[in-house]
């Protein structure tokens, strides 16, 4: 499928999940190598911290809190969170997997509507937060 042929405002919250939660991480990977971190394993328990559902779920309601999402943003999380799924993340509750696949659908609608400045913005800014330890908790 040709990507000028997919209509990105009709995907559904899975699909925009699924690309969201590669173009994230992809900003936290390439930030945890600028940290100088370069052995595997720490990598990917560094990386945790960062791409959990736990710490996404923190991070989107960080982001309601600091009101710095945008009424379309708003509405793609939503409709992320709503999307039927028929599985979900080990070691979390309903709740926080939902949430993290909000958030993953926000990056995903972000990259493909090719937002990439305001992707850019958002991803950093939660990393940021992570790096200062804000999101602590769990829903």
């Amino acid at each position: 499928m040709k990507e000028e042929n997919v209509d990105y405002r009709q995907l559904n919250g899975i699909a925009l999940a699924y690309l969201g939660d590669s173009v994230y991480e992809v900003f936290v990977r390439k930030h945890l190598l600028n940290l100088g971190i370069t052995k595997p394993n720490r990598l990917q328990k560094t990386a945790r911290k960062y791409v959990s559902a736990k710490a996404q779920a923190a991070l989107i309601d960080l982001m309601e809190q600091d009101d710095i999402l945008t009424d379309e943003e708003i509405s793609v999380f939503k409709r992320g969170r709503n999307a039927k799924s028929y599985t979900h993340a080990k070691n979390t509750s309903v709740l926080t997997y939902r949430y993290s696949t909000g958030f993953e659908a926000m990056m995903g609608y972000l990259s493909l509507s090719k937002q990439d400045d305001r992707l850019r913005e958002l991803s950093e800014w939660c990393i940021k937060q992570v790096d200062a330890g804000r999101p602590e908790y769990e829903k």
